[in-house]
């Protein structure tokens, strides 16, 4: 259970692609979930985005329809602020406000930059820096919880480094955020069997067509047991992703199946099927009629916009006051 309560949470979504049941169950369903019972701030991370995605018309479209399937799979606008993180420019000043606080060495540890150089990225100061700017994402709305996995513990130690080292030598003057480690979700395993990930292109998507999801589906990676013998449900991926939509009794029924022989791969897959296409059917609903009515998810963007740039605009007076930034044009 999240067990936190009233806090201001702050989480950014990378709009990389479509996404994916990894994304769902990893990520998004606990966001959704945090929204009840906190002060939830969820960004579309596009500045972030440019340091993968560098076509216009890609950046776009894939912003928009982050924010569109996060409505559609159940954030609540009326509980939680949706914008995009280019509506709120102040945050890009304070990042090179902290750049300035900021050791060489911290960034030069970082995992995620050098995981990036040995697989081949072409390195640049946006991949370097962007450490940077994501603390200033969470610094700039006095965010208290972050909700992070492990694998992305390393990124949130980096801000509360860059805070506390602000704070020493310009006063107080940011609230030093806390992790919240996500609740563990057995690694969702992808159509090949390594982890789910749109780098390994073994992804399901969460709104893929019937057509396009049943293909996925019957595509998922099994061992030429024989229908009739027993299996092993337990080195399933099939049992593996069933196990992520159903309930305790139907994982136990198709356990047996396993177990019992007769009962082949094939089989699995269309109950598979089935639960992911009904798991996911209310949302598939609501995303069409926000693709209908595309105002809406301007809308909703337009207002979580406003709310947080007000915060963003609080916390950077406190921060151009202490560290002696003059402004005349207040209003530019």
């Amino acid at each position: 259970m999240l067990n936190i309560k009233k806090k201001r949470v702050l989480s950014g979504i990378q709009p990389s692609g479509d996404l994916h049941i990894g994304n769902y169950f990893g990520a998004i369903r606990q966001h959704i979930a945090l929204q009840e019972d906190n002060e939830c701030f969820y960004f579309v991370a596009n500045y972030h985005a440019l340091t993968s995605i560098q076509e216009k018309e890609k950046l776009e479209d894939a912003t928009f329809k982050v924010a569109l399937d996060y409505l559609a799979l159940g954030l609540d606008p009326q509980k939680a602020t949706l914008f995009i993180q280019s509506d709120v420019p102040e945050v890009t000043e304070l990042a090179w406000i902290l750049s300035n606080v900021t050791p060489m060495g911290l960034l030069e540890r970082a995992h995620s930059y050098k995981d990036k150089i040995a697989k081949g990225i072409s390195p640049n100061h946006g991949l370097f820096a962007y450490p940077v700017l994501m603390a200033a994402d969470i610094l700039i709305y006095d965010s208290e919880v972050v909700p992070v996995g492990k694998d992305q513990k390393q990124h949130l130690e980096m801000t509360r480094d860059i805070a506390i080292k602000f704070n020493h030598v310009f006063g107080e003057t940011f609230v030093v955020p806390e992790e919240l480690i996500m609740p563990e979700v057995a690694v969702v395993p992808g159509i090949d069997g390594q982890k789910m990930s749109k780098s390994y292109g073994n992804t399901i998507e969460i709104f893929a067509d019937y057509k396009t999801l049943k293909q996925k589906v019957m595509s998922i990676v099994t061992d030429s047991t024989p229908l009739e013998a027993p299996k092993d449900p337990d080195k399933s991926n099939v049992f593996a992703l069933y196990k992520l939509f159903a309930t305790p009794e139907e994982t136990e029924a198709m356990r047996q199946k396993y177990l019992a022989g007769g009962y082949g791969y094939g089989h699995a897959k269309k109950e598979l099927l089935a639960k992911i296409w009904d798991y996911f059917a209310e949302a598939r609903e609501r995303r069409e009629h926000l693709l209908q009515h595309r105002d809406i998810v301007h809308d909703v963007l337009k207002e979580g916009a406003k709310k947080a740039r007000e915060k963003a605009r609080e916390v950077m007076e406190r921060v151009r006051s202490h560290c002696g930034i003059l402004r005349f044009n207040p209003d530019a």
